[in-house]
């Protein structure tokens, strides 16, 4: 038999500091219940326990404080955001039946202790589940400690029984007692033994095995050392005591009561609905019970045949991966289709039918496949969810009906039952958020560009790609010969640890930066150490060839289709800003900077020699709608009269006229221009630009007080941000801002920076997205052979036979510079060339 003992309280604080800020749509911070309830279930699936506890400490005194009234005096309280989700959580633990331990007088690790040694007298397995080194003391053949942390990408457990704490510590875990009683503990305020470290409390113990032991043989002991342990031995024995965690609180119940019974069940389902987990509802396969009413569903099975005449002006329909039927709602009925849906051709491309689905991208690009073109979306829930609420982690149906619908959603019938509802109350809401043009004019017509140039893909040459990746191989085996040879010796070069060992240690050159494992070898560290030994040039390079081949070279190759080219796959719900994102591969982060990186884009080429790559690029888009947004009369005047904006910044910047602007001079303004926008401080700047922070700072200074507008703008927005907890493009898409409302200096800096660019940067991809949406409807309006093959941040690529070139190239101007009236004009250049490299 097994037994998990969580410690409450040290799991839910590593959680709060370790996610970023969750709000749910009634305001409650959930960031800590939800990173507890992923370990809470990462354990459960691993371990199987058949007993499962949580332990917590109470605010009463416990009889630490009473030995000893400064033990942990100098901890500061708990944050409020955390304290208010310490009840929700133990709601939660209730509602799966989980056992709850508190016990007056006593902390947390005491229970736990209690717990890990009642379960070796009865033969039961332990595992103790904590974030607190000090539990390391418990561990034993039997009883397991595992520590985990908790961070945005996850969580990480290290794992320790009594001999793993022997070979990492070289200590017992009874031993680590007395090193806090000598070294002490500044989290908790044990005082140890004044000048006395954890190296050297390590030392005396693992000599003279136990604090008693030390104190009768201090004639062994040199005198420095002596000396200190002779003044503190009553706080050594003190601190020992405090040190030590209790192993018999009296709890009321037998540990085999402890018994996880049924823990995923309708009224867990319920509480974490409520919290809008939705993505835990997911991952456990379970029913949301939520909700106030049960529907009461009539559903039956047709024929294609028969349910064609039933098709009016409207048609809500779901097509389900899932169990492949599809499912539409019509006069109260939900009709279940198991047939081709191909053989629904004429109502998919029929305008007049207005369609009502959720996540109809796949459909689209589906029918695309086969010769037919879907019309008349009138509505998607999917897209219609992300820009409601653009940071949630899935658009799901049980995400939307649990945030939009009245009803308890469980399956397809019943979400279709209930579909009207949910697309009337998320249309409404759409209105109501003044979104209406966001969503109908820009999201949803998107859903057909990115289906077709999902479909159509972009070619690749093979052989030049195959080529490359010879050609890289090449160079890395000649960059490792020669990093072997200055460090004379082999190792592996992709090995942080081995690396750090040779640049650290062999090498003696300066530690930038430790981790938990061992020295820091990632870029920044190389880059600080690019003047300090001639290995380090070699190594950036190794790196960056080395990316080219695993990530390009030889990852490109495995995903060319038989037609030749690449299938990307474009995300309009993924990030918060309204940037598309290309995945599988992601034909966006494409190297273009490096000579190496950009031959890449040379294996990116046209159908053949009867076309070309027309590329068109924004200039400066994010510049020119921050002083659209802004309305900064300076900024505006040098946009309206085609001024270079790095070359006028500069000059304001370093107060001297624009001819006397060295190119220097120009690129430290557009560090500036550029840095504004993502609220960059004279910090980053400094390091940026390689100036000191005074410079930088004056930089800013001057940059803000002649751009005054830029200014006022800034600080407003960031004002109307902390009022409302949220910012807006001009085309009414919403950032929420959770990181506002919080206490921690850093993710509140983090939020104001959001909030200044937001704004600029949301406005910008609607502005791309509009643009590809004109230039997408204008090809086809003109019966174009020309095609849109890919967005990347502020460029369109279009292939073209060379016979529309002239056409289609004002075509594409025209619709990308018309996409969106600010106070200064948007411009576009566009170039072209047989392969995206030429074009560029």
């Amino acid at each position: 038999m097994k037994l998990v003992v969580f410690d409450g309280n040290s799991i839910i604080n590593r959680a709060f500091y370790g996610i970023r800020p969750l709000i749910n749509s009634k305001g409650i911070n959930t960031n800590s219940v939800y990173g507890f309830l992923n370990i809470l279930l990462k354990f459960i699936e691993e371990e199987k326990p058949e007993l499962l506890c949580v332990a917590f400490d109470l605010k009463a005194p416990t009889f630490r404080k009473k030995l000893y009234d400064d033990y942990k005096a100098t901890r500061k309280g708990m944050p409020e955001e955390l304290a208010i989700q310490l009840p929700i959580l133990k709601n939660l633990l209730l509602s799966m039946n989980i056992t709850i331990l508190e016990q007056e007088g006593y902390e947390a690790d005491d229970i736990i202790g209690t717990i890990a040694f009642k379960c070796s007298k009865e033969d039961i397995s332990c595992v103790i589940a904590t974030g607190d080194r000090d539990d390391l003391q418990l561990a034993t053949k039997d009883t397991i400690v595992k520590l985990t942390t908790t961070k945005q990408s996850g969580t990480s457990t290290d794992i320790f029984d009594e001999q793993a704490v022997i070979d990492k510590y070289g200590v017992t875990p009874k031993q680590l007692i007395d090193v806090k009683a000598l070294m002490g503990d500044a989290s908790d305020n044990i005082p140890g033994v004044a000048g006395v470290g954890e190296k050297t409390a390590l030392s005396l113990i693992i000599e003279f095995k136990s604090l008693t032991n030390l104190y009768n043989n201090l004639d062994k002991v040199k005198e420095s050392v002596r000396l200190k342990l002779e003044r503190d031995k009553e706080i050594a024995f003190l601190s020992q005591k405090l040190a030590t965690i209790c192993l018999d609180v009296p709890l009321k119940d037998e540990i085999k009561n402890y018994i996880l019974k049924e823990p995923f069940n309708e009224n867990f389902a319920k509480f974490i609905t409520d919290l809008e987990f939705s993505s835990i509802l997911s991952r456990l396969n379970i029913d949301s019970k939520s909700k106030k009413d049960k529907l009461d569903v009539i559903s039956k099975e047709i024929s294609i045949e028969n349910l064609i005449p039933l098709i009016k002006d409207e048609f809500y329909f779901i097509n389900s991966i899932s169990d492949g039927a599809l499912y539409c709602f019509i006069d109260n009925i939900v009709y279940v289709i198991k047939e081709d849906i191909l053989l629904l051709k004429n109502v998919f491309e029929d305008k007049n039918i207005k369609k009502y689905s959720h996540d109809v991208k796949s459909l689209v690009l589906f029918l695309l496949q086969n010769n037919i073109e879907f019309n008349g979306l009138a509505f998607d829930t999917a897209i219609a969810g992300y820009i409601l609420n653009p940071s949630a982690a899935t658009y799901d149906y049980k995400l939307l009906s649990s945030a939009y619908s009245d009803y308890d959603v469980v399956d397809n019938l019943t979400f279709m039952a209930s579909f009207k509802l949910i697309v009337d109350k998320m249309s409404s809401l759409i209105k109501e958020y003044e979104m209406e043009d966001l969503y109908y004019n820009i999201e949803l017509k998107l859903i057909k560009v990115l289906s077709s140039m999902e479909f159509i893909g972009f070619k690749v040459n093979k052989e030049k790609l195959i080529n490359f990746s010879d050609e890289l191989d090449v160079l890395l085996k000649d960059l490792t010969k020669k990093i072997y040879d200055i460090a004379e010796t082999e190792f592996n070069i992709n090995s942080p640890k081995q690396l750090g060992q040779i640049l650290f240690e062999k090498l003696g050159l300066p530690v930038i930066k430790k981790t938990k494992s061992g020295y820091s070898t990632n870029v920044d560290v190389l880059n600080k150490l690019r003047d300090k030994h001639e290995i380090i040039e070699y190594l950036l390079e190794y790196r960056q060839y080395s990316k080219l081949k695993s990530t390009y070279a030889d990852g490109l190759l495995k995903v060319i289709a038989e037609d030749g080219r690449i299938h990307s796959s474009f995300n309009q719900l993924i990030t918060q800003t309204g940037r598309i994102s290309s995945t599988e591969p992601n034909l966006q982060n494409i190297p273009i900077r490096s000579k190496m990186g950009a031959k890449i884009r040379e294996m990116f080429e046209a159908k053949s020699s009867d076309f070309v790559l027309l590329d068109a690029d924004y200039s400066q888009i994010e510049l020119r709608v921050l002083a659209s947004i802004s309305n900064d009369t300076n900024m505006i005047a040098a946009f309206k009269n085609n001024e270079d904006i790095h070359t006028q910044t500069a000059a304001e910047v370093f107060d001297i006229p624009t001819y006397m602007v060295t190119p220097l001079m120009r690129t430290r303004a557009k560090a500036v221009n550029f840095g504004i926008v993502y609220g960059i401080g004279e910090y980053s700047l400094s390091q940026d630009i390689k100036v000191s922070r005074k410079q930088a700072k004056t930089y800013i200074d001057n940059y803000l007080n002649h751009f005054n507008g830029v200014a006022d703008y800034m600080q407003q927005t960031i004002k109307n941000a902390y009022d409302v907890g949220y910012v807006t493009t001009l085309f009414g898409r919403r950032r929420y801002i959770p990181e506002l409302k919080v206490a921690n200096k850093n993710l509140k800096a983090f939020g104001e920076r959001v909030a200044m660019n937001a704004p600029i940067q949301g406005t910008a991809a609607d502005i791309i997205k509009i643009a590809m949406v004109k230039v997408y409807e204008s090809l086809l309006e003109n019966n174009l052979e020309a095609k849109l093959l890919l967005q990347v941040h502020d460029e369109l690529l279009v292939e073209c036979p060379k016979s529309e070139v002239e056409k289609v190239s004002v075509i594409i101007k025209r619709e990308m510079e018309q996409a969106a009236k600010l106070s200064v004009p948007l411009t576009v250049e566009v170039n072209s060339g047989f392969n995206w490299l030429d074009a560029k």
